[in-house]
This record gives C-alpha cells, sequence and structure tokens, in this order.
C-alpha cells in the first residue's frame, strides 16, 4: 500500500469519525454507525502504516515511497 493510500484512508475515517460525533451530540440514530466506520477506517490506516514501517528494511526511505 502506498503512503498516499494510507493518508487517505486516514482521512477518511478523521471525517467518517467526526461526522460521527457530531451526530452524537445531535442524538441522531446513525451516529453509532459513523463512529463505527470512521474508526474502523482509522485502525486499518494504522494497521497498514505499522506493517508498512516493519516491512520496510531502510527506514530513512520511508517518505519517499
Amino acid at each position: 500500500m502506498k503512503n498516499i493510500q494510507i493518508l487517505v484512508l486516514f482521512i477518511i475515517g478523521s471525517v467518517v469519525t467526526a461526522l460521527g460525533v457530531l451526530f452524537k451530540s445531535m442524538e441522531y440514530a446513525v451516529a453509532s454507525f459513523f463512529l463505527i466506520v470512521g474508526m474502523t477506517f482509522n485502525g486499518v490506516a494504522f494497521l497498514s502504516l505499522v506493517l508498512k514501517l516493519l516491512k520496510k528494511k531502510d527506514s530513512d526511505t520511508f517518505l519517499d515511497s
């Protein structure tokens, strides 16, 4: 997975989580769904970032790939 794809996953997860928090404060029924989906996106992005860092031999060029 490329760095830009991981960044896009983080951004999507953050936006959906923020919407979930907003909807939760307004007591909408779909708030829990948005929170679950957003946190799942963030979790997948975090795990893929960790796996990419662990598989990378030369850590100095991580941001170049």
